[in-house]
């Protein structure tokens, strides 16, 4: 497939934000039942969820790149009983006014109790939003891995490992960002997001890899053969049947050469999993290495999902191999 640069950014910049709210917000349940130092409401959760907002809304612009008329972007929504599509239009939205309202709500300190749980702890409307934000959050994961997981014609992504990885992902970065954020308001937590950035990262790497040897496993269902209806052994195509490309040709292939191809697996594999999990071990204590991890990842994961489309074999390149 074509890799569409607006998805590439909106894919990996929601995935941040889903990931760095989901650190908020794991921050705030240790905190409520007293496995980590208390942090002030404003300079961490609302500030962090103001972050995580702009990477959001960032994606959210990105995406409207992609669309031929922008302005009919709220019919998009309209095929939600069926469309994985139509359903990550309606919950991108609603995760991102449950983020503002959690970050509104800490930064107004606002801490109205809806229930009491033993031991003493009051369950305010912070940890409800935030709950709320976690469930919208994964399955906003899910919805947008299901876009791509869902289609059975393109085997490369029909696998419940994609959505996987996306979740992994995000999570990893957003983790990440989480311990770089720390530096900076609570230095008492960078370990504790630097291991979890550590943990997810590898999960994320065996969730990869685990794609990359299923995926160089495949067998074809269609062949030139099946593509033209023609059965005979031996079939060679000559031409296309145009002079000229067409939307077919330039639409399902990446048109970039197989050395590039070859040299962008292990790059992507080096910059989202190995330089970052170096940086975190040998300097989670050092705000430079871990924004370097951070930037390096961030920029590993474009090439990554760049991949990820280009490495989908769209089974009409059978026909028009000769052009792609």
């Amino acid at each position: 497939m074509k890799p569409p640069f607006s998805v590439i950014f909106l894919t990996t910049l929601i995935g941040v934000g889903q990931g760095l709210f989901l650190a908020l917000y794991t921050g705030q349940l240790y905190s409520f039942f007293d496995l980590l130092p208390n942090q002030d409401s404003r300079t961490f959760y609302a500030i962090g969820s103001g972050i995580s907002l702009l990477f959001l809304g960032a994606g959210l612009i990105a995406s409207f790149f992609h669309l031929g008329h922008p302005e009919r972007a709220w019919r998009s929504a309209a095929m939600w009983r069926t469309s994985w599509l139509s359903r990550e239009v309606i919950v991108l939205p609603a995760f991102i006014g449950i983020v503002f309202l959690y970050g509104v709500a800490h930064w107004f300190k606002v801490e109205i109790p809806v229930s009491e749980l033993r031991g003493g702890h009051s369950v305010d409307i912070t940890l409800v939003l935030g709950a709320i934000g976690t469930l919208l959050s994964f399955t906003l994961f899910i919805c947008t891995g299901m876009i791509y997981g869902c289609l059975r014609f393109m085997q490369e992504w029909h696998t419940p490992l994609t959505p996987l990885n996306f979740t992994l992902f995000g999570g990893a970065s957003g983790f990440l960002l989480a311990s770089v954020f720390s530096t900076v308001v609570a230095p008492q937590l960078i370990g504790f997001y630097a291991g979890w950035a550590i943990i997810l990262t590898v999960l994320a790497l065996l969730g990869r890899v685990a794609t990359l040897y299923r995926n160089s496993r495949i067998k074809p269902k269609s062949s030139l053969s099946s593509a033209i209806g023609i059965k005979h052994p031996h079939i060679v195509q000559i031409s296309p049947g145009s002079m000229g490309g067409s939307f077919n040709t330039r639409a399902f292939f990446h048109g970039q050469s197989a050395s590039l191809i070859r040299a962008i697996k292990p790059g992507f594999i080096i910059m989202v999993f190995v330089l970052p999990l170096i940086l975190l071990i040998a300097g989670w204590s050092s705000p430079q290495m871990l924004i370097a991890a951070f930037i390096i990842q961030y920029t590993g994961l474009l090439a990554e999902r760049w991949f990820f489309f280009a490495e989908a074999n769209h089974p009409q390149n059978l026909y028009y191999q000769r052009v792609a």
